[in-house]
């Protein structure tokens, strides 16, 4: 089974970048408000949320998600040791929705303390309810993933394979398949985590019934 949602590119970029960011502490330490923008753009290309994005969304350019990156960065400032925890994305973030009126967003939160079947289950179910998955990793043993250390980034497709589940992620404007298991076991007792973006249901009138908004 594979599940690749339809991402964004912004003048041939894949997502947009923390390397394009002017200001020096967003430079340096802006990947979760550039992880939050991304899914800003795409909830609003997918699902016509166009509170989300300030902007033209059909007509995305660098300047404009630098701007835009500049108005997410008081909800989820770059500090000292990071954006380090799952609960800062989601209330920084929860905190941006409530100021631009979207209210049709609910967030979950996975802890990298769990199984590696329970992180398999998590990104499978987000992503086939069309939404992709914020990914805080902070440390790994292995040199290959030093481009992922203490970094949040963006998984939006995942593809079954013997080893078990590869998925695709967004980060520094480029793509990247990956092996899940590999990434999630990160040989360090201090984890990250992923975060889940689902839309809230709504009651039916008159019945016990809901759907997604």
């Amino acid at each position: 089974m594979k599940n690749i949602l339809d991402y964004f590119t912004i003048e041939g970029a894949v997502g947009g970048s923390q390397e394009w960011f002017k200001n020096v502490v967003m430079y340096i330490g802006g990947c979760a408000a550039a992880t939050a923008c991304d899914c800003c753009i795409y909830l609003a290309l997918s699902r016509g949320m166009t509170k989300l994005y300030p902007y033209d969304v059909h007509a995305l350019t660098k300047k404009d998600y630098i701007d835009f990156s500049m108005k997410m960065k008081p909800y989820l400032k770059p500090r000292v040791n990071g954006v380090n925890k799952l609960y800062m994305f989601t209330e920084g973030f929860g905190r941006y929705l409530e100021d631009v009126g979207e209210q049709r967003i609910e967030m979950d939160e996975l802890p990298g303390t769990r199984s590696v079947r329970e992180a398999e289950e998590f990104v499978r179910a987000h992503i086939d309810g069309g939404c992709p998955v914020p990914w805080l990793m902070l440390r790994h043993k292995k040199a290959r993933y030093k481009d992922f250390v203490w970094h949040w980034f963006l998984c939006y497709g995942y593809e079954e394979s013997a080893d078990g589940l590869r998925i695709t992620v967004a980060t520094y404007g480029a793509s990247h398949t990956l092996p899940l298991r590999d990434l999630w076991d990160t040989g360090y007792e201090e984890k990250g985590g992923l975060i889940g973006l689902r839309m809230k249901k709504k009651k039916i009138p008159g019945t016990d019934m809901s759907v997604k908004e």
